[in-house]
């Protein structure tokens, strides 16, 4: 994950690079980025909140799952973080928020209807792991100048200068550079939300002690959303990159676009975690 973020870094920089040496104009392009980055930070979770349907229930109207959240909370010493539910019958889970104090952790009715009471603490563990580390704060970053390539290429004409005929060659290599910036971040992007879940695995695992439980609630999460009605997964494509299974029935033609490690990978680092906890006792 350090690796990707470095080489993240890198990439931006040279970026930045080849905006200022083709002559863009600066101020325009720090104004638009200042606003576009706190916009995706303060508003991105709100948003997709919003648009999934996330209704945020009480301790009242879900004992059980704030009871397990909370002392899953007190374990991994992190403050409670706000529960929501959607009402769909595909079963899935994801975290939401720019920090520990403002996360949101959401299920779905289908997975709590599904899953025992120690597989959903495998998976409720799974996305505070996600809370922990940060992640959705860090892949918000992450894709800070991806969003500011995809607007350049949009708008390149506009960031590029006066447009005269001597800024051509100018407008040409920053249109050039947003779209390899655009490309490469896009691998990048993904390589990193793939490592986010090994982590997230790994996190939840020795937060519960039981990797098999969660090895087991992946594999029927997995299994059950072959069964689901296709029109209902392509509702949820756009959120596969925070799941923790991807709501698709086949998975990425290549690993390099997938936004998830492959589920016999996330089991088998699963499997090695609960031999070496079992070797320990």
């Amino acid at each position: 994950m350090l690796l990707t973020i470095f080489l993240l870094g890198a990439l931006y920089v040279a970026f930045m690079a080849v905006l200022f040496a083709s002559g863009a104009n600066g101020i325009t392009i720090a104004v638009i980025a200042g606003a576009l980055f706190f916009f995706q930070l303060f508003t991105s979770d709100k948003i997709a909140l919003a648009a999934m349907g996330v209704r945020e229930v009480s301790p009242e109207q879900a004992p059980e799952l704030h009871a397990m959240i909370e002392r899953l909370c007190i374990q991994a010493d992190l403050p409670k973080p706000k529960i929501g539910v959607i009402q769909t019958d595909m079963p899935n889970a994801f975290a939401m928020g720019r920090s520990q104090k403002s996360a949101t952790v959401v299920a779905t009715t289908g997975i709590m209807q599904r899953l025992e009471p120690a597989e959903l603490e495998g998976v409720m563990a799974h996305e505070l792991a996600h809370v922990m580390h940060r992640d959705v704060a860090v892949m918000t970053i992450a894709s800070f100048f991806a969003s500011i390539a995809a607007l350049i290429l949009q708008f390149g004409f506009f960031f590029g200068g006066s447009g005269d005929d001597d800024d051509s060659p100018g407008i040409f290599a920053l249109i050039l550079a947003s779209l390899a910036v655009y490309v490469i971040s896009f691998f990048l992007m993904q390589a990193l939300s793939r490592q986010r879940e090994f982590a997230a695995d790994r996190g939840a695992a020795q937060l519960t002690g039981r990797p098999s439980a969660l090895s087991s609630a992946l594999m029927k999460i997995s299994g059950t959303m072959e069964r689901i009605p296709q029109s209902d997964l392509r509702a949820h494509t756009e959120m596969n990159a925070f799941y923790i299974v991807p709501a698709s029935v086949k998975g990425s033609l290549m690993n390099i676009f997938s936004t998830h490690p492959p589920m016999e990978k996330r089991i088998a680092a699963l499997q090695e975690l609960e031999a070496q906890l079992q070797g320990a006792r």
